[in-house]
């Protein structure tokens, strides 16, 4: 039995991997083959198979995935996206005398916002996760009228273009 060519391996979750391991061992196939067939570790075949034999019957449990552990992360998935939203607007809106975004500035918002202490230089790497880099706006001057800008684009600059145009020509 060639298990490649049933399904591929990656359509198989991790449960499924196992269940199949241990049905292929107790068919007669050995840990090792098993264990080449699905590109797992012999030693993985070997764990399954005890567990299985402690615990049960195929299919109840015996072979389930538990959920990782580790720390539980300290802002929940409502608040993140709360915290990613803040990082769309301006940071003057929030109260800081620039629009830059800086970690000690989004680690103050949320301790002052949702009551969670995050260390800044956590936070970094917790925004670049999210895609979200250090940018710095772009300085423009107080004196800068879009509207002056804009006619003379309209008005004067085309004869300017046309004048230099007619004076690059041999």
């Amino acid at each position: 039995m060639i298990v490649s060519m049933l399904m591929p391996r990656k359509a198989l979750s991790a449960e499924d991997v196992r269940v199949l391991a241990v049905r292929l061992v107790l068919q007669g196939d050995s840990p090792g083959e098993v264990s080449g067939r699905l590109g797992v570790s012999e030693r993985s075949v070997w764990r399954w198979l005890g567990r299985w034999r402690r615990r049960g019957r195929l299919g109840e449990g015996a072979l389930a995935v538990r959920p990782g552990r580790g720390r539980p992360p300290k802002l929940d998935g409502a608040q993140a996206a709360q915290v990613v939203r803040w990082l769309d607007g301006r940071a003057s809106d929030f109260g800081f005398t620039t629009d830059r975004w800086t970690a000690p500035r989004v680690a103050s918002l949320i301790e002052s916002r949702l009551g969670v202490h995050m260390n800044h230089r956590y936070l970094n790497a917790w925004l670049r996760r999210r895609g979200i880099t250090p940018q710095v706006p772009p300085r423009q001057a107080r004196e800068r009228d879009e509207a002056v800008i804009g006619a003379w684009l309209a008005h004067a600059w085309p004869g300017i273009k046309k004048k230099f145009a007619a004076a690059a020509r041999p």
